[in-house]
């Protein structure tokens, strides 16, 4: 069976899961014509494809030599956690998570609450002044520079750049949608020679004048005699903002807009804003229900049975992980935004060796970052919501809100609510 999707359709971009579904039900496992790969359509076909350890991250370098364009590129891919397999994988893996187990993450609780309020004090006042008409893009003003502060928190990076590094990060991540054009691969092999250059100059830092950040625990962390090299560093703090900033934005932006499109669920989280439990369900739901990613890319490296076809070595099958997170035979009312949904096995951060090592801090900014929204600002309405033109990376260019009138408020024009 073939899959017969289209995603260059703007349509299908805009909401994929119609045509997700109606393809759920010709089988699990299909094939593309279109991408070249197989797909999955299922929660466990995804799962299954995640977990396989006959199906691996092959990364394919670009470059032809160490002068091509491409060089940096490549190596901050094959030097990468998301990018290698067992045992560099697990090599990697050991020295990145020592790092990480220091305690940096709960670390910066105090902080992402702080740099939160302030966010969102400009928020407010974006809203009171006149001439906004008592509207803010939310993901311009809030949910696209909170990650990239907390990352340069993380680091011991000027806060002064995060700007620098979020459009880094968004040159390179346009790589990973289908067929990226000749102009978008120009301004990814600058980006990742400038992030390169610019996270080696830190490390050099680090390694002269320790501090108390991740960086310093990064270049100083041994197993043994073991270290991560100059590129695996590297490659290792590029992606810690690549995957960590592109999921908290599209995250909180999609998640939010669900949930604002649901006046009763609203109604609910709000009443419940003071329950950390209740506020982690719902950021679980906000990563299910509209996924922030919903491709990720595995190569057999032998012939492997998957859900009655058979993936031949060197073919590509890709997990959609959107289509994995509405599956009925897993989640009733699949397609309606249930803010205290339980249980909730979505596979928003993936599975297997390859769970997202970042997983932790995004929950923790979500977590914060929405709980501070709805209680600083109440019930918000959408007034203007514009997607980025993109599938495998899902999410919002803007989102722009405004304080819900009163019920039987009279309106503009005279009308009411």
């Amino acid at each position: 069976m073939s899959a017969s999707f289209d995603l260059s359709d703007p349509g299908f971009v805009a909401d994929p899961y119609p045509a997700l579904a109606a393809a759920r039900a010709d089988g699990p496992v299909q094939w593309h014509d279109g991408l070249g790969l197989w797909v999955t359509t299922t929660h466990a076909a995804a799962n299954d494809v995640l977990r396989n350890r006959g199906l691996g991250r092959i990364f394919r370098p670009r470059a032809a030599g160490e002068d091509d364009p491409w060089t940096v590129f490549d190596w901050l891919h094959a030097d990468s956690i998301l990018d290698s397999e067992p045992p560099k994988h697990t090599r990697l893996r050991r020295l990145v998570a020592g790092a990480f187990n220091k305690g940096h993450v709960e670390r910066l609780r105090p902080r992402v609450e702080q740099i939160a309020a302030e966010l969102l004090t400009g928020v407010e006042q974006t809203l009171a002044d006149p001439g906004s008409g008592g509207r803010v893009d939310l993901i311009e003003a809030y949910a696209e520079p909170l990650p990239v502060l907390v990352i340069c928190e993380l680091l011991g990076a000027p806060a002064s750049d995060w700007k620098l590094l979020r459009d880094w990060s968004q040159a390179i991540v346009k790589m990973y949608e289908v067929s990226p054009t000749q102009p978008t691969q120009e301004e990814a092999q600058r980006a990742c020679a400038e992030f390169a250059a610019y996270v080696d100059g830190l490390a050099a830092e680090r390694a002269a004048h320790p501090g108390d950040d991740l960086l310093t625990s990064l270049v100083l962390e041994r197993d043994g005699g073991d270290r991560l090299s100059r590129r695996e560093l590297v490659a290792t703090v590029v992606l810690l903002l690549n995957a960590g900033h592109e999921a908290s934005v599209n995250g909180f932006g999609n998640g939010v807009a669900s949930l604002l499109a649901e006046p009763d669920e609203l109604t609910k989280v709000l009443a419940t804003l003071d329950d950390d439990t209740a506020v982690a369900a719902l950021v679980e739901e906000m990563l299910r229900h509209d996924s922030p990613l919903h491709l990720f890319e595995r190569t057999a490296t032998r012939d492997v049975e998957l859900h009655g076809v058979t993936v031949r070595a060197g073919e590509k099958v890709a997990a959609l992980l959107g289509a994995a997170n509405r599956d009925p035979a897993v989640f009733d009312e699949r397609d309606r935004f249930r803010a205290g949904r339980e249980p909730n096995p979505h596979l928003a951060f993936g599975a297997g060796i390859h769970f997202c090592l970042g997983a932790p801090l995004a929950r923790m900014e979500l977590q914060i970052s929405v709980q501070a929204l709805l209680q600083r600002l109440g019930r918000l309405e959408v007034v203007e919501a514009r997607r980025r033109p993109t599938f495998v990376l899902r999410g919002y260019e803007s989102l722009v809100v405004r304080a819900a009138p009163l019920a039987g408020a009279v309106q503009e024009g005279g009308g009411h609510e």
